[in-house]
């Protein structure tokens, strides 16, 4: 409680050292870049955002899908079943989850591991919106923000609006799900609940996973501001189906290997948030815990391997925020701290480390809009992180056994203006950082010696143009990597986790949305990206897993007499296979087309709706750790039916 109240005490401090004078603000509320609700001039420059109608019409069942199907965000293949794709913002390949930061509501979801967030437990029918931002983000966001961050934002019903839902689906694979949800907002009180239940045999044998989960919050409004509690509750267990070899995928992808292998996930999060405006300050403070507890099962020639995860975060970030007006500028001040304490306690015949981190960082960001026809922006920011490592590991031979401190610092600098009626111009420049995690610093190439932090020099440019019925945004970046942190199978006698040789992602990516008639709609991302070694014996070397080229493109039908339709086309491109560090292998992972589509016909406040994911059987696979070899096939053709009833 002491080092608690003594952050609070120096957040106060800071706020009263920008003291000005109350300035008028606008009533059209936005998320911003900033960390708070903001003017809707300030919205973060060149980001993709997903909305709830987009969410609705396209049918998708959870946050992870909406961000790959709406987003176009590249996902590789879950390993053990679950719909929680990893993400991979600009081309990070295997550790792609590590260099992108998902923020619910305020709340960083990622952690110290090697594992992606959970989004499938965020229920899909409260999301308001999707922010996605590309690009280096750790000045406001922290460590692992260089492919950018996501930003899911849900919903928060106003005085008198009450709404509710109840959904469920039946699908090839075995598949169903059943979810309700409702919402109800009075005069300074709202409450929101929501439940759901899903299972799948999903594609392959021995691949079954079965998700429960229970929502609940609460916001209220006092004469100290606007407080919200909530609570978040879920349940996993999966079966592991395990990798292919080539040729065991071309004979049936469906097959495994590892009929056995069996394992759970038990995740509760519970998150406190506080919101109040004193004078010309806008403060905020969010309070997060999560446990989460895993165990996993496999099976053997050797014999029987199980092992057990009891992992525990405390995330604490108070913020202050000054909106003022000067002499016709619109200017915005924020300032903020992030507090962590994780731990995890593994129990395992490999290992039983007891690994910690404490986490401590501030940072400072100024954003200045000028008046005038070209509607000058400019901002700048900066960020100190502290991290403190430890991890005692009392079994033999193993590697993780160390304490380590460390220092990093980000940077940004960025600007835009109106080049012409619609068309804005952008720069942005700075300096990101990643740190290793306790799974990558607890097997590396030197026993008991943690990683270095990976560092990255990250520069765009882009124009973006809003006219009418169309949207269109071009981007051209560069990350500059030193001591990237990667999986080596090249290190050591087995492999290892590793700082790399100077690295590089350089590439475009364009982004566009146009309704070219009353009824139709289309929308789209393409990515290009070169990821490759700058130096060392590598140098000019791909680097693995990284799809060259990524095209999604989704087309809408809206008529107004209750029907919709909506189909979407992914292409990517081909990709060295995950060992391939040195571009040896005589293969390159296949690229592929995957299509689905959705149909919804209303009757009242019923929608009854069919939709065909993968519609033409593409066998395909996103995951592959060796040349040849250690692939994780993506699912074959599914068709699903599903009833809606709103009130």
């Amino acid at each position: 409680m002491t080092f608690i109240t003594s952050r609070c005490a120096v957040a106060a401090a800071v706020a009263l050292c920008f003291a000005a004078a109350a300035q008028a603000q606008s009533n059209t509320v936005v998320v911003s870049g900033s960390r708070f609700a903001s003017d809707p001039s300030l919205l973060p420059i060149g980001a993709t955002t997903i909305t709830a109608a987009d969410i609705r019409r396209a049918g998708v069942s959870d946050v992870n899908q909406a961000i790959r199907k709406i987003g176009g965000v590249y996902g590789r293949q879950s390993l053990t079943g679950s719909p929680d794709f990893g993400l991979d913002l600009r081309g990070f390949g295997t550790n792609s989850d590590q260099n992108v930061v998902i923020v619910l509501d305020g709340v960083r979801l990622n952690e110290n591991e090697l594992s992606s967030a959970t989004l499938s437990t965020i229920p899909i029918d409260m999301v308001e919106r999707i922010d996605i931002m590309r690009g280096g983000a750790s000045v406001l966001y922290g460590e692992g923000a260089t492919g950018g961050v996501i930003q899911i934002t849900t919903k928060r019903p106003q005085a008198g609006e009450r709404s509710g839902n109840m959904f469920t689906e039946l699908g090839q694979f075995d598949s169903g799900e059943v979810r309700a949800s409702v919402a109800q907002g009075f005069d300074g009180f709202a409450f929101d609940a929501s439940a759901g239940h899903q299972r799948s045999d999903n594609y392959r044998d021995n691949n079954e996973f079965k998700q429960s989960r229970l929502d609940g919050g609460v916001k209220f409004s006092t004469g100290v501001g606007s407080f919200s509690l909530r609570a978040d509750i879920a349940r996993q267990d999966q079966r592991f189906a395990g990798s292919l070899t080539e040729a065991q995928f071309n004979a049936n992808p469906r097959q495994t290997l590892t009929p056995n292998d069996f394992g759970k996930l038990d995740s509760d999060r519970y998150t406190a948030a506080w919101e109040h405006m004193v004078g010309a300050f806008d403060l905020a403070a969010e309070l997060s815990h999560r446990k989460k507890e895993a165990e996993a099962t496999y099976f053997s020639p050797w014999g029987v391997s199980s092992s057990a995860y009891d992992t525990k975060q405390t995330q604490f970030s108070p913020r202050v925020r000054h909106l003022g007006q000067f002499d016709g500028m619109l200017n915005e001040l924020v300032a903020g701290f992030d507090f962590g304490r994780w731990n995890r306690v593994t129990t395992a015949s490999f290992s039983a480390a007891d690994a910690s981190q404490r986490s401590k960082a501030f940072y400072l960001r100024d954003e200045m809009k000028f008046s005038g026809p070209q509607q000058f922006r400019l901002a700048a920011g900066v960020r100190r992180e502290l991290f403190d490592k430890d991890s005692i590991d009392p079994v033999p031979f193993t590697t993780a056994t160390y304490s380590v401190k460390q220092a990093n610092n980000a940077w940004e600098v960025q600007g835009s203006m109106l080049a012409a009626p619609g068309l804005t111009a952008w720069a942005k420049i700075g300096q990101s950082y990643r740190v290793a995690n306790s799974d990558e610093n607890g097997f590396t190439p030197q026993a008991n010696k943690p990683l270095e932090t990976q560092t990255s020099h990250d520069a765009e440019i882009g124009l973006g143009y809003a006219q009418g019925a169309a949207k269109l945004d071009a981007r051209i970046f560069r990350h500059n990597l030193d001591n990237e942190i990667y999986y080596d199978p090249t290190a050591g006698m087995f492999g290892a986790n590793t700082n790399l040789a100077p690295t590089q992602r350089k590439g475009f990516e364009l982004d566009g949305s146009y309704r070219f008639a009353p009824e139709w709609q289309v929308q789209g991302h393409f990515q290009q990206v070169d990821a490759e070694f700058r130096s060392g014996p590598n140098a000019g070397r791909e680097l693995a897993l990284v799809p060259k080229n990524i095209l999604t493109v989704r087309l809408a039908w809206l008529p107004s007499d209750g029907q919709s339709a909506d189909i979407g086309v992914q292409r990517v491109g081909k990709q060295r296979y995950g060992s391939d560090f040195d571009n040896s292998c005589d293969a390159r992972m296949p690229a592929y087309t995957v299509v689905d589509g959705r149909y919804a016909r209303k009757f009242g406040q019923w929608e009854l709706a069919v939709t065909a994911l993968n519609m033409f059987d593409k066998e395909h696979f996103s995951q592959a750790f060796s040349c040849r070899a250690g692939i994780y096939p993506n699912s074959g053709r599914q068709l699903k039916v599903s009833a809606r009833y709103d009130f």
